[in-house]
């Protein structure tokens, strides 16, 4: 087995390589701008750093979100992309349950991350592995933190309360988590993006008649 996992649901370009065992290789680099330019690159440094190729992938796994459209439309064209070119399965995991994952926390917590529009991306779970409630995207003020652990970059602390690391889905967890999941015998999800609300780019209207 040779996993290659990314995201790019939030501002972290994020991927790696991971055996089946361990991780091989991982890279990050966090800028909100530039998921389209770094995804290739990073791809290629991790594929290199583990010895691999791209022809050595048996499995891709992307990050699905929830997330900004357009950063998270980069990761998941690419999974798709790369799986059609290699005759590869591609699969997608919550990018929440990611950073969950990477927190090892054995009781109840929440994960936030920025949607943007003073609003976050959240969800509830029961431990690192198991989400109960959500995917959800509400104004800071309504999530119903309760006193609760929350996980992520550590957006509007004095709603939320001071953040638990990690603060981004780094594809190192991702790859473990998906792994895992595999070894398993767990049924993943297709890479498909998961929207909770429209995106801010419309198609414009037909233009304003001028002349009579």
């Amino acid at each position: 087995m040779l996993v290659l996992a990314f995201d790019t649901a939030t501002p972290a370009v994020t991927a790696a390589v991971h055996d089946g065992g361990r991780v091989l290789a991982e890279s990050t680099t966090v800028d909100a701008r530039r998921h389209g330019e770094l995804l290739a690159p990073t791809i290629d440094k991790v594929l290199r750093e583990a010895g691999a190729t791209l022809r050595d992938v048996t499995a891709i796994i992307s990050g699905t979100g929830p997330g900004p459209y357009t950063g998270l439309r980069v990761g998941l064209m690419t999974a798709q992309s790369l799986s059609t070119a290699l005759g590869v399965p591609a699969y997608g995991v919550c990018t929440l349950d990611v950073l969950a994952y990477g927190s090892g926390l054995a009781k109840e917590f929440l994960v936030a991350t920025d949607a943007r529009r003073k609003e976050v991306f959240w969800a509830r779970y029961a431990d690192a592995r198991t989400r109960i409630e959500g995917p959800f995207v509400d104004k800071p003020a309504d999530v119903p933190a309760g006193g609760l652990p929350v996980v992520g970059p550590g957006l509007y602390p004095e709603l939320l309360g001071r953040p638990v690391a990690p603060p981004y889905p780094l594809a190192g967890f991702l790859a473990a988590l998906a792994a895992e999941r595999m070894a398993a015998g767990a049924q993943l999800d297709r890479p498909r993006p998961i929207y909770l609300r429209r995106p801010d780019a419309v198609v414009p209207g037909a233009p304003k008649r001028v002349t009579p």
